[in-house]
């Protein structure tokens, strides 16, 4: 290990356990749905039986006569709100979040009521009594890749549509070609806290408890909507059980807020499991279609890679799927295109890694496809495609090091072991295969703001609006302050998750521990540096406040990706069609890595995620009543310890040049090409190919074996 100046040990890069831990595992950690408040009344969501038409009526009176009731709100009665805005990353809000405000249902589990009384318990029983009448209206729910009013539209990833060279004339001279057709289902975030807020007025300003990604972005849509001043606002979320994108502005905050402002006084809102799936946002369903053509010895010279995904009639959200095809490969025909398609379902929303694990699973599966083709292994065809720059932007990379990853992995698994041919491999009823996929996920950052203190007692403080939804990110912090400060860890207390901190990144495209570092360590170096000439601390303490905008522009000069190389292998069981996951194991170039103890547990969780996405998880949906069959974890399989005997994550060296710490991002690379290697692995095993997730036991035996 290296020392600072001052002798103290470097932090970042050294397994520390979470600093907020014990509190967790003792209960003293409080989340949004337990923090206690007097006088606190309770919140229930009343949900359309319908998909699609008008409410007739709304059958309060009885209601609000039954024990402890206080208030039904519904659009004959609830406070207006302003949909007129601009959000947070330039993004219309989701209508939605405009709770009440008119009689329309524009899909299954739309909120068309709210009770409030003393008591959930109390909430409950009159939500579940409470009368609706509709005017229900014929919908549409059917999704496939032929829908007439298909449309592109951009992402926030970029353009809807990308191309260069003549498509048709490089596949036509092409000596292989691939053209296949890949989708993959619904599919539902689920985290383990579910979400939950407690609105209350004081003194004229708006308190928001909250379980959430980015309490400054909560705090600035509801002063949005609410049309009030954004320094009335003040939204809190130290604790957050999981997100995975979900977390963001949903119809439980606004609805509290409603409430509080209705009754005066402290309003909770608690989406139930089964509110989340029509409620919480998702991942749509997506068919794409892969067109690949190479020369004999496997290099690209057409990729075509289209995705169409599904969104409501009340909200535009696309899942860029093409968006990964667009980093990974060139060619000198290279075209892709995102396309989406209204329907009355609920709106999706981001969930790990959007666009690029759905859009993975389709690209990934074509190389391995393209590799069996042309009679080249794997690796080594996506070795020799290797771009030079960014195939779309013509951009330098910061760092390139998926070849990096592969040889790492390809070490580690054993792969130079393995006989390409399918179908051979057996142990007992289990046909044996091995599979790969390559991985990559963008690695920007956004401007934050931080303070650093140094407090009298010697200590130090540090504040920033960053939000901790179990990824470790408080921990890390620590250690970066920590580092910047030049002192041991136990000397930094770092508190996140209040938007009175000011302006920061949202825990969201595996930015957020980048742009937070990156802000905690201008701050506490200019503080190191104004101590150095000081006489001493006031008792007030001394305190130093960053604004990273100027600094993180310079990243848009280059492409800056986190990369990784993901391997599986598998057993099926052709007389079930049951597959198992034997053993799993990913390498990545993600940066530096702050701290290996909980980025592991990042990695593996996107790779148990990833499992689940190849075999389990797929959420359908009834044509005839428009709302989902099971929507709950006993209906919506998810894996389990029993479905992970061995997963691995590792990293090579990996430090981004272009900010203080080096960090890129980890929180979403993990899942990214987890399915495409179990699927592939899938193939090798059996001899036949899956390009629709999940790979269920009845898809298996129906589609046999070549054993």
């Amino acid at each position: 290990m290296t020392t600072t100046t001052t002798g103290t040990t470097k932090a970042v890069g050294t397994a520390h356990t979470r600093v907020e831990g014990r509190d967790k595992v003792t209960g003293a950690a409080r989340y949004a749905g337990e923090i206690p408040f007097a006088e606190l009344a309770h919140g229930w969501l009343v949900l359309s039986t319908v998909t699609r038409g008008r409410v007739r009526s709304v059958g309060a009176a009885a209601v609000l006569e039954m024990p402890g009731v206080l208030a039904v709100l519904h659009h004959g009665n609830a406070p207006r709100v302003d949909l007129d805005y601009v959000g947070v990353l330039g993004m219309r809000p989701d209508p939605t979040v405009a709770v009440f405000q008119h009689d329309r249902v524009p899909h299954a589990g739309w909120p068309v009521a709210l009770v409030v009384a003393e008591t959930s318990e109390q909430a409950r029983e009159a939500a579940e009594a409470l009368v609706v009448r509709y005017e229900e209206e014929p919908h549409d729910v059917t999704f496939s890749g032929e829908h007439p009013e298909a449309y592109t539209l951009p992402g926030p990833a970029g353009p809807a549509v990308t191309g260069k060279g003549d498509l048709e004339a490089e596949l036509a001279a092409s000596a292989v070609v691939l053209d296949a057709e890949y989708s993959t289902p619904e599919e539902h975030h689920n985290s383990m806290e579910p979400h939950a807020a407690t609105a209350l007025w004081d003194g004229g300003r708006l308190e928001v408890v909250d379980s959430n990604q980015g309490t400054g972005w909560i705090a600035g849509e509801l002063a949005n909507l609410f049309s009030l001043d954004p320094a009335s606002v003040r939204v809190r979320s130290e604790h957050v059980g999981g997100g995975f994108g979900s977390k963001g502005v949903r119809a439980h905050q606004v609805a509290a807020v409603m409430a509080a402002t209705v009754l005066s006084r402290p309003v909770r809102v608690v989406m139930t499991r089964r509110q989340l799936f029509s409620l919480a946002g998702h991942r749509s369903p997506t068919t794409q279609r892969v067109r690949l053509g190479a020369d004999a010895e496997g290099r690209l010279r057409a990729l075509e890679h289209t995705c169409l995904s599904r969104t409501s009639t009340v909200h535009e959200f696309i899942e860029s799927g093409a968006g990964v095809a667009r980093v990974l490969y060139d060619a000198p025909a290279h075209h892709t295109s995102n396309r989406v398609v209204r329907l009355d379902v609920p709106s999706p929303t981001f969930m790990r890694a959007p666009g690029e694990a759905p859009g993975s699973f389709a690209l990934e599966s074509a190389l391995d496809e393209l590799a069996e083709k042309c009679g080249i292994d794997p690796i080594e065809l996506r070795a020799r495609n290797e771009p030079e720059v960014g195939p779309v932007s013509g951009l330098p990379f910061s760092t390139r090091s998926l070849p990096a990853c592969f040889r790492e992995g390809a070490r580690r698994f054993g792969w130079a072991d393995r006989d390409p041919r399918p179908g051979l491999r057996r142990d007992g009823r289990w046909l044996l295969g091995t599979g790969t996929a390559a991985a990559s996920f963008g690695a920007g950052a956004m401007a934050s703001t931080a303070a650093a203190t140094a407090e009298a007692d010697g200590t130090f403080t540090v504040r920033i609006n960053a939000a901790d939804i179990g990824t470790g990110a408080r921990t890390a912090l620590t250690l970066v302050a920590a580092d910047a400060l030049g002192v041991p860890t136990d000397r930094v207390r770092v508190r996140i998750g209040d938007s009175d901190f000011g302006p920061a990144m949202i825990a969201g495209g595996s930015m957020g521990t980048r742009s937070w570092a990156w802000a905690v360590t201008t701050a506490a170096e200019e503080l190191r540096e104004r101590l150095a000439l000081s006489d001493g601390i006031p008792p007030e303490g001394v305190t130093v406040r960053s604004d990273t905008t100027a600094a993180v522009e310079a990243l848009a000069q280059t492409e800056r990706h986190s990369y990784g190389a993901q391997f599986a292998e598998v057993a099926v069981d052709v007389t079930t069609g049951e597959v198992r996951v034997r053993r799993m194991l990913g390498i990545f170039a993600a940066g530096r890595i702050v701290n290996p103890l909980t980025a592991r547990g990042q990695f593996t969780g996107g790779m148990i995620w990833g499992i689940s996405m190849a075999l389990h998880e797929e959420a359908v949906r009834d044509r005839n009543t428009g709302a989902l069959y099971g929507a709950d974890l006993a209906g919506y399989h998810v894996a389990t310890n029993a479905d992970v005997p061995l997963v691995e994550a590792d990293w090579v060296d990996d430090p981004d040049p272009g900010d203080p710490v080096g960090i890129k991002g980890i929180g979403e690379i993990g899942i990214v090409g987890a399915a495409a290697a179990i699927a592939n692995a899938v193939w090798h095993a059996t001899g036949v190919r899956h390009r629709s997730l999940p790979i269920r036991p009845d898809r298996v035996l129906a589609a046999g074996a070549h054993a």
